[in-house]
């Protein structure tokens, strides 16, 4: 089911007494109504309908998120933009992404089996600081029973190619216990997920780049909470996430500029894929929540300290190679740990027509992020970043009818470089890059960025909304130390990117039928993109002013008791106003539409049928030889179909199924034709089966 945003989730919600609430926008509770942004919220139920079709988050946010970039199919999100930038991606407003060392594995960093719902807001923000460029996407873990008594739920299912079956079949299994004991509540879930081979249309094996062929996935998560009284409570939440693959194949390169896809196949022990298993090797999240609702007059407060540890293990790239020094390739390791303090306090005032909220605090954190090679070499220096922000943000809700928000953050932010010496890598003999000693330095960045929305909300048919944002970002600091041609960290532009961001839309409600439309546009005056040298072969950083702007619309129909449709489109464009061009697939994706079409056939069984569209981009020429470069080739048109169904035996027991590309459309995703470097000219996949079964009591 696709996700529905503003008022209609809410007024579902009461009709069927769920939280209709969001707290990324501003960080505390608050209505839908109220938030003058495109917002997105997805619920449990839409989740645990996309997992019968693929249990991966980034295949259900290309399906209901409008302005997401399509899914890339594999482990990493690179590509996978919102709105033509990078998302900062959260648990419970943890940051997963990894801003300094951009590796584009955020998305897939938790079992989907332990959120609750997932909100995104769109466009720059610094509500939550460096990283969201692009907009938020907050993942909300499930909590315990609010119930004094013990409840438990087990999940199995299976998942196989309709195409070729041998060697696909994989298993997954989830189980959770949740209960309440008097002020002590608790709720532990388990997961474990392992896939077989996944194969294209025509039946190969997909190539390895990023792949999922052969994964072994665990996920553990327990949350424990304690009542102190009505108004003060504590929480401990703890997530373990590891995904890896482990695989004897080997990959087939393709060329995109000739046609031919990447693709997998059993391979002997030496022409294997060497080193590590690539893949999260074990990432933790800890977090300690203490709330207060009464802290003092009309004010409550919420503290929360925060530790996180990532481990992102990347594949072996023959890229990485310096055979002067005996190295025929190398692996990265992305490395991050952080330790973080949020206080934030909520002030609730009446005046006459006027309910005013003020929202304020301080968030302080520290990021210490390196990528190091697994044979020891150094290719990111460590980075270590001391972040301390206050921010104030107000809400004015007027006569019922018109809010007004408006807010500001200051920034300061410390990065430490210690002295490195970047590495000689060589794609042959003839491309090599210079090895540089560069001079560390601690360089400061200091920011004040600002927000202004406005809603009216007086019709339901029509509410039209307008507001202003502003996002300071140091992201991806990493990919410019390691490529470094000076000698002195201080000649590097590092400097930070202040994007401001501009929407205007509306929500009607007529009867039956919903609809959403929003126009935006961003700026900023640096952005970051890469630019091949022939002479090195390596993709150098580009730093130049960006414009990124597009629309996005939403039409939800329930045309009978029994079915309901929901259609999205959305289009992102964008260039480089510095020298008038226009971005590369990396950040611009092409239109993207989706039809979503649900039948509650009775009380007891439901089918829901989806398909995704992704529109032509073609907007760069083929280089003197004819060959595209970079994240510039041309993007054709495809569709994929997909089909859901459920069956409800009893109130304990339900079994499900779901078919992904249900017609067997043989396509390239939208990645994998813009990207040219090596081994991403990978095909979707083929016809494939999940069916489960889901048990409760």
């Amino acid at each position: 089911m696709l996700a529905l945003s503003g008022n209609v989730i809410a007024k579902q919600n009461n009709n069927e007494n769920l939280e209709h609430i969001i707290v990324t926008g501003s960080r505390v509770i608050e209505n839908i109504d109220e938030v003058p942004a495109s917002v997105t919220v997805i619920t449990r139920e839409q989740i645990e309908a996309q997992l019968k079709v693929n249990p991966e988050l980034q295949n259900l946010l290309q399906m209901m998120v409008p302005g997401m970039a399509p899914s890339t199919n594999s482990s990493s999100n690179t590509g996978q933009t919102l709105r033509g930038r990078a998302p900062l991606v959260m648990i419970d407003g943890v940051p997963q992404s990894t801003p300094l060392r951009n590796g584009s594995l955020g998305i897939r960093t938790l079992d989907p089996s332990v959120i609750e719902r997932i909100e995104v807001i769109k466009g720059a923000t610094s509500v939550y600081g460096n990283g969201a460029a692009g907009g938020v996407i907050n993942y909300i873990t499930k909590k315990p029973t609010t119930a004094d008594d013990f409840s438990a739920e087990l999940d199995v299912s299976t998942r196989f190619s309709a195409v070729k079956a041998d060697e696909t079949l994989g298993a997954r299994i989830e189980g959770s216990v949740s209960g309440r004991a008097n002020k002590f509540s608790y709720l532990a879930t388990i997961s474990y997920e392992e896939n077989g081979v996944q194969r294209d249309a025509e039946g190969d094996i997909l190539g390895l780049q990023y792949g999922l062929s052969d994964v072994q996935t665990h996920n553990y998560f327990t949350k424990l909470g304690y009542d102190f009284d009505a108004d003060k409570a504590l929480a401990f939440t703890y997530n373990y996430y590891k995904s890896q693959q482990k695989t004897d194949l080997g990959d087939v390169f393709g060329n995109v500029n000739s046609g031919d896809k990447s693709y997998a196949i059993h391979v002997p022990p030496a022409q294997q894929k060497q080193g590590r298993p690539q893949g999260p090797s074990g990432n933790t999240n800890a977090m300690l929540k203490y709330t207060d609702n009464a802290i003092f007059a009309h004010t409550a407060l919420t503290l929360d300290l925060y530790a996180q540890d990532i481990e992102n293990v990347f594949f072996f790239s023959p890229n990485l190679a310096n055979p002067d020094e005996g190295y025929d390739g190398g692996q990265s390791i992305i490395a991050s740990q952080k330790q973080g303090l949020r206080a934030t306090l909520n002030t609730l005032i009446d005046f006459d027509n006027t309910e005013a909220t003020f929202i304020y605090g301080i968030d302080a954190l520290q990021d210490t992020t390196s990528q190091p090679l697994v044979d020891g070499r150094e290719w990111v220096p460590e980075m270590d970043m001391s972040n301390l922000a206050g921010f104030f943000q107000s809400k004015w809700v007027m006569f019922d009818d018109y809010v007004i928000k408006a807010g500001v953050r200051h920034e300061d932010i410390d990065l430490e470089v210690d002295d490195y010496r970047t590495l000689k890598l060589c794609r042959n003999a003839q491309q090599c890059s210079v090895a540089f000693e560069v001079r560390g330095d601690t360089l400061n960045y200091t920011a004040t960025t600002y927000n202004v929305g406005l809603k009216y909300n007086a019709y339901e048919q029509f509410s039209p909304f307008f507001s202003y944002s502003q996002g300071a970002d140091i992201s991806d600091i990493g990919r410019l130390l390691r490529s470094a041609t000076v000698d002195d960290i201080a000649l590097i532009r590092t400097e930070a990117a202040l994007i401001d961001n501009y929407e205007v839309g509306f929500t009607s409600v007529l009867d039956s039928l919903r609809i959403e439309a929003s126009l935006y546009r961003s700026t900023s005056d640096l952005g970051t993109t890469n630019r091949f040298d022939e002479a090195t072969g390596v993709y150098m950083p580009v730093r130049a002013p960006q414009e990124i702007w597009g629309y996005e619309a939403l039409v939800d129909y329930r045309f009978h008791p029994a079915w309901r449709a929901t259609a999205t489109y959305s289009y992102v464009e964008g260039k480089n106003t510095a020298e008038d061009i226009y971005l590369g697939g990396k950040q611009i994706s092409p239109p993207k539409a989706t039809v979503n079409l649900q039948w509650q056939a009775t009380d007891d069984a439901a089918l829901t049928l989806s398909t995704l569209y992704v529109g032509s981009r073609k907007r760069f020429t083929a280089n003197d030889a004819g060959e595209y470069v970079g994240d510039q080739g041309p993007i054709d048109d495809y569709f994929v179909m997909n089909l859901s169904g459920n069956w409800q035996f009893n109130s304990s027991a339900n079994a499900y199924f779901g078919i992904e590309n249900l017609l067997n459309r043989d396509y390239y995703p939208a990645r994998a034709q813009a990207y040219t470097y090596g081994g991403y000219n990978i095909k979707g996949l083929g016809t494939t089966i999940t069916a489960g079964i889901h048990y409760q009591f």
